[in-house]
């Protein structure tokens, strides 16, 4: 059954990456104590874990609702109509429209290149846990989470979400910001950015802008 099969691969996913992160904050408690400062603190480490299990238990109570629903007998209350997303698109404000389209293209690039490096990418942008791809290292082992952000040439800021900056902070090594730029439809190879954010936003910001020159002067080629 496919709600079956979707609850064990988010158990497996979702456990493991607690018990990283849970194994993580002992690692860097114990680094503390010994009078060491690393780059990320236990708390955070912790938080983490604390956040993934949280996922880890709603995720698995919204499975559990859905297989009550699938499970119950069907009842007509209604009718849909369907709209081809060109015409919903065209009903769009222009602003609005380019920049999906343009976030379209930039995760298609992304998810192309962390394939061509031979990682395992999965698009959860739908999700808003603060970034856009799941990837998991073909090498290594552990997951990369990358926030994309497209923008058509020439722009001069992107706008970084205080969820996204929490994010990065929270998962250090592991988080990676990927910029895409793009020529009408034709994307430019993404351009990475790791550990992009220093510090917290003030309290009450929702997002930042930044800007864009210089987040490509401190960027790389995916790796």
């Amino acid at each position: 059954m496919l709600i079956d099969r979707t609850l064990n691969a988010v158990h497996e996913r979702l456990t493991r990456e607690v018990n990283y992160w849970d194994a993580r904050a002992n690692e860097l408690r114990a680094q503390e104590r010994a009078g060491k400062t690393p780059r990320l603190n236990s708390e955070k480490a912790a938080r983490r874990a604390d956040e993934l299990a949280e996922r880890l238990k709603h995720r698995k109570a919204e499975l559990e609702a859905e297989r009550d629903v699938s499970a119950a007998p069907p009842i007509l209350i209604g009718r849909a109509l369907v709209i081809p997303i060109g015409v919903l698109l065209s009903e769009t404000p222009a602003e609005l429209r380019d920049t999906r389209i343009a976030e379209q293209i930039a995760m298609h690039a992304v998810m192309q290149a962390e394939i061509t490096l031979g990682h395992d990418p999965h698009d959860v942008s739908a999700a808003k846990l603060g970034y856009d791809i799941e990837s998991r290292d073909g090498h290594a082992g552990s997951l990369r989470f990358i926030e994309v952000k497209g923008r058509q040439m020439g722009a001069e800021a992107v706008t970084i979400t205080r969820n996204e900056i929490l994010t990065a902070l929270n998962t250090s090594d592991g988080f990676i910001l990927a910029l895409v730029e793009i020529d009408g439809s034709k994307a430019s190879a993404p351009r990475y950015v790791r550990q992009p954010f220093t510090r917290e936003p003030d309290f009450g910001v929702t997002s930042v802008n930044y800007n864009l020159n210089q987040l490509l002067v401190a960027s790389e080629e995916p790796r």
